[in-house]
């Protein structure tokens, strides 16, 4: 018999695929039921209004995010040290390896439902709080100068620069040369070492 977790958790994924497929408007208890492969009577069970939906489905996907990231920064740290160039590269490996399925244009979804309604801004708070405690984590690690306000910066640049690579498809190698940029300029070396820009194209690459 399923667990009530596992019952919960595959509900959740449903909500988010179906909000990264259709939007927002597309849920309702009898699609998510179909989507999840649940009774209909499981969805309210375990979540009586749409709002609590939509929250729980938003804070489970930055903090299995913000899991993800942190394992990452840890084990480069772990093994080499972490410096400006190595977490550019973390973030490239992380962004170029992000395919947008459904699931990870969802939270857009989400943020934008936020602004319309009020009852979902903590949770989106929340998230962001989440996100903006990682990359202090980082920045620290690197070394850079005041940390606490760069962090925002650093956040707010990796989800423009995501959302516009969804937008447009634009590689990720142009989120890293934003972020050396940035971090070359907060740490008083002048312009960072380019990234993509400075590459040679790859069929010109050595090796």
């Amino acid at each position: 018999m399923e667990k009530a977790a596992d019952t919960r958790q595959r509900i959740i994924d449903a909500v988010l695929r179906i909000i990264g497929a259709e939007g927002i408007a597309a849920l309702s208890n009898r699609r998510i039921a179909k989507e999840a492969q649940v009774s209909l009577g499981s969805v309210t069970y375990h979540f009586t209004t749409q709002h609590e939906l939509l929250r729980e489905s938003l804070l489970h996907f930055v903090a299995q995010e913000t899991q993800h990231f942190t394992e990452l920064a840890e084990n480069c740290a772990r093994a080499d040290g972490l410096d400006i160039p190595g977490a550019a590269e973390m973030v490239e490996t992380v962004a170029g390896g992000t395919t947008f399925d459904s699931r990870h244009i969802a939270p857009f979804e989400l943020y934008i439902q936020a602004g319309r309604d009020e009852r979902l801004r903590a949770a989106a708070a929340e998230c962001f709080a989440a996100y903006d405690s990682l990359a202090r984590g980082i920045l620290r690690r690197l070394g850079l100068p005041d940390p606490d306000r760069l962090a925002g910066a650093v956040v707010a640049l990796v989800f423009g620069q995501q959302l516009r690579r969804l937008a447009t498809g634009s590689p990720a190698e142009d989120l890293v040369d934003t972020l050396l940029l940035l971090t070359g300029a907060a740490a008083g070396a002048g312009p960072a070492p380019c990234g993509a820009a400075c590459r040679p194209p790859s069929g010109n690459r050595p090796g």
